[in-house]
């Protein structure tokens, strides 16, 4: 991908969809997982306790502070919101705007996400602030 005439410089985090960039973010959370454990005591063994993984969770995405040229994300959640889950799990890539010393990007990849919810931007005439917006994705993996 050529960094260099990129529209979305200014934001830290670029947003792929399925191999295509759709969106620049300055804001993303949800990068988490937690695996619960169980444990288990062994009759007559009082000096050992078993600890065994169990299922994993994950947080949702949420991606923070987003512009983009592209309707393709909102485009995505209107299909979603209409009930049309089937066929619209994508693979999303995010990518920090940082090349480290020996040339490569840090990127994630999250298999068969779809948006959840989505807050546009809020405009006040008294007020300075930047128009905002979120998105907030749930996947499969990470």
């Amino acid at each position: 991908m050529n960094r260099v005439s990129d529209p979305y410089m200014s934001f830290k985090f670029l947003v792929e969809i399925n191999g295509i960039t759709v969106a620049g973010f300055s804001e993303v959370t949800g990068l988490a997982f937690e695996t619960e454990t169980e444990t288990i005591e062994e009759g007559g063994v009082n000096d050992y306790v078993y600890i065994l993984p169990k299922r994993t969770k994950r947080q949702n995405l949420i991606l923070k502070h987003g512009i983009t040229d592209d309707v393709s994300l909102w485009e995505w959640y209107q299909k979603v919101m209409n009930g049309t889950v089937k066929n619209m799990r994508k693979t999303v890539t995010i990518y920090l705007q940082y090349v480290d010393e020996e040339g490569k990007e840090r990127k994630w990849e999250f298999f068969r996400a779809y948006p959840v919810k989505w807050t546009g931007p809020e405009f006040r005439a008294d007020s300075n602030s930047v128009a905002f917006e979120t998105i907030e994705l749930v996947h499969d993996s990470g």
